[in-house]
């Protein structure tokens, strides 16, 4: 149910403060001058200062970035609304290098390096190409950068496209364990009805649960030059949610958006239903697996103590199942520990078991990764 103006709501500074992982969304209408199609600088400063901010407090930051169309096309004097795809592809092969270049700079700033990553829908719903961007966010994560995300607009065609950013940003939240996400927003959250139609219409300012009544409140699009209303954003949260991460649409047109948000500005939470770790547990835990992989006594203490699987410690393989494909985990006594999914098919791992991680490239002519199965891939 939703719990109305004046009820109970969430601290959004004790939240971002709890958060170890914080995904930010961001409208081209917020980076993009409608009117001149010119970057907004000064905007954008601020936001680098708020991820500055919150970096120093030791939490890892993604942005979820749209603008790139929007500043390709006032690049090649293109009109600024035109469905074209050849045109907006185009477009967008100029503007992320604009976008990833301002990215760069204004976060360079604050001592902070910029990563670009481009994403299409099958990256996130093909199993293999989940785990892949998985595993190079967490990678990007581990060294310190600020990933900036976005559709790749240059190669998507509108069958594998997302479409907006809103639910692209879910996903991304969800398959990186992101505590918190916040998508910047033309308006402050969710109200009974669109307050720019109804001057009656109430400011929900916490969602507990996805309701009929919750899903009926959404309207069309917001923004000129966006995308996404406040039909995509209720199709976020509930991923966000599921994946046990919270989510706040909030007002995103400000100096600081994040530093607003902290010092209360006005904004609609949807809980997550548990903690992400918990949730993608959960989620491992009812796959049917595919295959076994056995381990020694070493490895499963290993793995008792939150470690990941590597080869040396495998005896056995068996069944038939790809990269990413969930697989049972059993001890020397042939109890099965875990389940997990497996970062090899089953021909390389069985040809990589018993090795130690830096022999597996000599075996498969490759370079692999040090892990058979991640510990952010366990059920355990």
């Amino acid at each position: 149910m939703a719990t109305l103006t004046g009820s109970r709501s969430i601290d959004a500074a004790e939240t971002l403060d709890a958060a170890r992982r914080v995904v930010i969304k961001i409208g081209s209408a917020l980076l993009v001058d409608a009117a001149s199609g010119a970057l907004r600088r000064g905007w954008l400063e601020g936001l680098a200062a708020d991820v500055a901010a919150l970096k120093a407090q030791g939490k890892d930051v993604l942005l979820v970035s749209s603008g790139s169309i929007a500043l390709g096309r006032r690049i090649l004097g293109l009109p600024q609304r035109n469905d074209r795809l050849d045109e907006s592809q185009a477009a967008a092969s100029v503007g992320q290098i604009r976008l990833a270049q301002s990215y760069q700079e204004v976060l360079a700033a604050h001592g902070l390096t910029a990563a670009q990553v481009l994403v299409t829908l099958e990256d996130t719903e093909d199993r293999r190409r989940y785990l892949n961007t998985r595993a190079t966010l967490r990678t990007l994560l581990g060294l310190g950068t600020v990933p900036i995300i976005n559709e790749n607009d240059t190669v998507a065609t509108d069958e594998i496209r997302y479409g907006d950013n809103d639910r692209l940003a879910a996903q991304i939240a969800s398959l990186s364990g992101a505590d918190v996400l916040v998508l910047l927003s033309d308006i402050d959250g969710l109200y009974t009805a669109n307050p720019r139609e109804d001057a009656g219409a109430a400011h929900i300012p916490l969602v507990e649960a996805i309701t009929p009544e919750i899903e009926g409140m959404a309207g069309g699009t917001g923004s000129a030059g966006a995308k996404g209303g406040m039909k995509t954003k209720i199709m976020a949260a509930q991923v966000a949610m599921r994946a046990g991460c919270m989510m706040a649409i909030t007002i995103g047109d400000v100096d600081r958006p994040l530093s607003a948000l902290r010092a209360g500005q006005s904004a609609t939470w949807f809980r997550g239903l548990s903690d992400p770790k918990a949730a993608r547990k959960q989620w491992i835990s009812a796959m049917k697996p595919k295959g076994r992989i056995a381990i020694d006594a070493g490895a499963a203490r290993a793995l008792r103590d939150g470690k990941s699987l590597l080869p040396a410690g495998v005896t056995d393989v068996s069944g038939w199942f790809e990269r990413g494909d969930p697989v049972e985990i059993a001890g020397p006594d042939g109890v099965v520990l875990t389940l997990g999914l497996a970062a090899y098919d089953a021909d390389e791992a069985s040809a990589i078991m018993g090795l130690r991680s830096q022999d597996i490239a000599a075996r498969l002519g490759h370079p692999g990764r040090a892990a058979l199965v991640h510990r952010d891939d366990m059920a355990i």
